[in-house]
């Protein structure tokens, strides 16, 4: 294949660049990791014994974020040798004098545990990890250029151990991660180069040699050749590039779609070109896209967990993995990619950075599951693909008492930290585009954005914004669940004419079941809007729809607290709010799961709960006026008046009319629950 071969060179020259720059250091200790391992003090090689294990615990300590034990290190990279310790204090001994100055100790111990201190020291490896971690979408081109000169081969290129597992493990989960790193950084080097260039070419070359079944690099490399006018180059690679693909099953239809696209546009140029220009050319495409970009949603790949010393299928992490794959599906909030496209994959060894370019996806979770001293250990790591940022990381560790049980916690902790962290990147991303430029998914997270500041300016932002997600995608379940809910906001708040706003509340509502009633969502915004209506059957019946669809779905369980701390059963309101809170230990609604709570210990006649909930909930960034209305009145009932006298007073601040009818008439107390939180507001003047 023409193009997918000539790449050597260009990385060749990578290897030299890195050696080049190590050596012309004009002071200080550098370490090199990627590529063969090397020291260099003031442009000076630092001999090293021969020792592997030396090298792999100098590595393995540079990327240690904290200090490691020494029977951690034993452990890592002996194989029960007859004096695990005394070798290790040997390969220490090594490290110091390389590393070490007179005035300076680099190389720590204190106690049973090991570290470096390398903060005067360069570091190529930790140079590349804070740069991701940074965002290599942030960085401009000399300093993307300067981190590729980093990438001189492989981390710890030609290092193996034999006899360590532990270490093989770790080493090539640390391949993987600057693999993709480096890809990351050549695809935004590319992005900010002029098309046409000879070094645009060799970063494409590169770009193909790293990661040759990712779709947006060929079709990067044939906009680059249709630019320079070598079509027949262009058709050459497409054919190469076909062939490759169906040698691995790969679907080819998305690069070759966009290859007649790029023909069309070229010679619509070159007509421009020659009768002058009376239209814009349409600009080059930027990726291949599996969904019309107007409906894009954000798309999740779940690869396969490990287990240790699993020898087959089908044990703990692959219940785990299956169990998370059908519990984010279930949300309806982002694509997921099927459990058969990921295991398939995984059965050819396809590491998951790689898995997710090959299924052109947006963000891959991965992890392992091991079983040490009577206890389950799960890692797992979020990564967003195109920057190689890891996105969330997490450790859970769990009794083994039952396999169901640990599926079913570690796994609602997952599912929901996922979708969080997913929901809070496309938030981010959506806020710092132009508001015309953004697309239906774009502009449904802007909105949530808005709407989760709780005033009535932000509010109608949020209300404008998902209308503008609605005229790009009419099919957006979600888009009209966030408008219900806006309206339900403005009629709970009094921010409008409460019966024209429930009505909206409800049409919306409406609209979201029309379009996908298995979304839970679309049960969540129809059960508040019934709620608003005062059909409070009809209101649980929706909202334990919501939550049957998808138990993971916290907004559900907290929607079902809500209604029944007021009138239901405030025992399981108290339960429901729990369970929401330990879904999403984060969410915007954090408040109202709180406030929902305080309101159930209340009508319990558990003031003093109830006091410390309202409290908590009053406490939050967020919170509105309605709980701080809430926390007078428990404190009001707890006997705690100096507190409830300040938050009555902060109530009056921003509604001087405030009464306990508006509190009252705000909610669905029943009798008893009415007099109740009267009698409190007339304890503090509010009556």
């Amino acid at each position: 294949m023409e193009r997918l071969v000539s790449v050597g060179t260009s990385v060749e020259a990578g290897v030299e660049s890195v050696r080049s720059a190590l050596k012309s250091q004009a002071a200080g200790l550098s370490i090199r990791l990627l590529g063969p391992l090397g020291i260099a003090r003031d442009g000076a090689a630092v001999a090293l014994p021969s020792s592997r294990k030396l090298r792999a615990l100098l590595a393995y300590l540079v990327l240690a974020p904290h200090p490691v034990g020494r029977g951690r290190l034993c452990e890592l990279l002996w194989d029960v040798p007859n004096d695990p310790r005394g070798e290790l204090r040997w390969c220490l001994s090594k490290l110091r004098a390389a590393l070490d100055d007179p005035d300076r100790r680099r190389v720590e111990t204190d106690a049973d545990t090991v570290s470096l201190r390398l903060d005067d020291v360069q570091v190529d490896a930790l140079d590349a990890a804070s740069a991701v971690a940074e965002g290599v979408e942030t960085l401009d081109l000399m300093r993307l250029q300067k981190l590729s000169r980093h990438f001189a081969g492989d981390f710890l290129d030609g290092l193996e151990l034999d006899r360590s597992p532990h270490f093989g493990s770790w080493l090539t989960a640390q391949r993987r991660r600057f693999h993709s790193s480096h890809i990351a950084v050549i695809e935004h080097i590319i992005r900010l180069l002029p098309p046409e260039t000879d070094e645009a070419s060799a970063y494409l070359d590169s770009w193909l040699e790293l990661a040759p079944f990712d779709g947006r690099a060929h079709v990067a490399l044939l906009e680059n050749l249709a630019r320079r006018g070598q079509i027949a180059a262009a058709e050459r690679h497409l054919t190469a590039a076909a062939e490759l693909f169906r040698s691995e099953e790969l679907d080819f239809t998305a690069i070759r779609e966009a290859w007649h696209e790029i023909r069309a546009r070229n010679a619509a140029a070159m007509s421009c070109a020659r009768s002058g220009p009376s239209f814009p050319v349409p600009p080059p495409i930027a990726a291949i896209e599996s969904e019309p970009a107007a409906t894009r949603r954000a798309s999740l790949a779940v690869m396969p967990f490990a287990e240790d010393a699993a020898a087959f299928r089908g044990g703990l992490a692959d219940g785990l993995t299956h169990d998370i794959i059908t519990r984010l599906a279930k949300l309806r909030d982002f694509f997921v990619i099927a459990r058969g496209s990921v295991f398939a994959l995984a059965e050819k060894n396809i590491a998951p950075d790689d898995a997710g370019r090959r299924l052109n996806v947006d963000y891959v979770a991965t992890g392992s599951v091991r079983n040490l001293s009577g206890r389950v250990i799960v890692s797992v790591e979020l990564v967003e693909v195109r920057t190689a940022r890891i996105v969330w990381v997490e450790t859970f560790e769990h009794q083994p008492d039952e396999i169901f049980v640990v599926i079913e916690d570690i796994g609602n902790s997952i599912v929901s930290s996922i979708a969080a962290e997913v929901a809070t990147v496309e938030r981010n991303r959506a806020l710092l585009k132009a508001p015309n430029s953004l697309n239906a998914w774009e502009a449904y997270h802007r909105g949530l954005w808005h709407m989760y500041r709780f005033t009535r300016q932000e509010n109608e932002l949020a209300q404008h914004f998902f209308g503008e997600a609605l005229k790009l995608d009419p099919t957006f379940a979600r888009a009209y669940a966030g408008m219900s809910f806006t309206h339900w906001q403005n009629a709970f708040q009094r921010w409008g004419d409460r019966d024209r706003e429930t009505a909206l509340a409800f049409e919306s509502a409406g609209h979201s079941l029309l379009v996908d009633d298995r979304n839970p969502a679309a049960h969540w915004a129809m059960g508040r809007a019934l709620w608003l209506r005062g059909e409070q059957e009809g209101s649980l019946l929706e909202l334990t729809e919501a939550v049957d669809l998808s138990p993971n779905f916290a907004l559900g369980h907290y929607s079902l607290s809500f209604v029944h701390s007021q009138s239901g059963d405030p025992r399981s309101a108290i339960g429901s709010s729990d369970h929401s809170r330990h879904l999403s230990p984060f969410d915007p609604l954090l408040f109202g799961m709180m406030g929902a709570r305080a309101m159930a210990h209340a009508r319990l006649g558990e003031y003093d709960e109830a006091a410390e909930w309202a409290l908590k909930a009053a406490a939050r960034p967020n919170a509105h006026v309605i709980i701080l209305a809430i926390a007078a009145h428990c404190l009001a009932l707890a006997d705690r008046r100096d507190e409830a006298g300040n938050f009555a007073a902060a109530l009056r601040n921003t509604l001087p009319d405030y009464r306990a009818d508006d509190f009252i008439a705000t909610f669905r107390f029943d009798r008893d629950g009415e007099a109740l939180f009267r009698s409190g507001a007339k304890l503090i003047g509010l009556n």
